[in-house]
């Protein structure tokens, strides 16, 4: 009963920020970003490289924007308000199939916090 709960609560949470994210048109954002084929390779070696799990483009901003933050928020404080806010705009894109963990997005928020 209570991991039914708990699923139903991550699941009803995890759709907000999901919504969040196609506000801003971040999937579309993602997708250009991330190349998923390759023309000098084969049609396999394609769909190969598409079943390994890879890290969250946003992910790694937040990661490293919150580096940032935590190094220089106490004098700008800017740096880690926008990360805040880009972090959240973001986690929604986080695809748990095709991407490895949503790590970089609370380490990045956590540093930006601690900034």
């Amino acid at each position: 009963m209570g991991q039914k709960l708990v699923k139903k609560i991550r699941s009803k949470s995890w759709g907000f920020f999901q919504k969040v994210s196609s506000v801003f048109l971040m999937n579309w954002l993602k997708q250009k970003m991330i190349v998923n084929h390759y023309s000098d390779m084969s049609e396999e070696e394609n769909n190969h490289l598409d079943g390994i799990k890879r890290q969250n483009p946003f992910g790694i901003m937040v990661l490293v924007l919150g580096g940032a933050s935590f190094a220089f928020g106490p004098e700008y404080k800017w740096i880690p308000i926008f990360t805040m806010l880009f972090c959240l705009a973001t986690i929604g894109t986080f695809d748990r199939v095709k991407e490895d963990n949503p790590w970089p997005f609370g380490i990045g928020f956590g540093l930006s916090i601690i900034g």
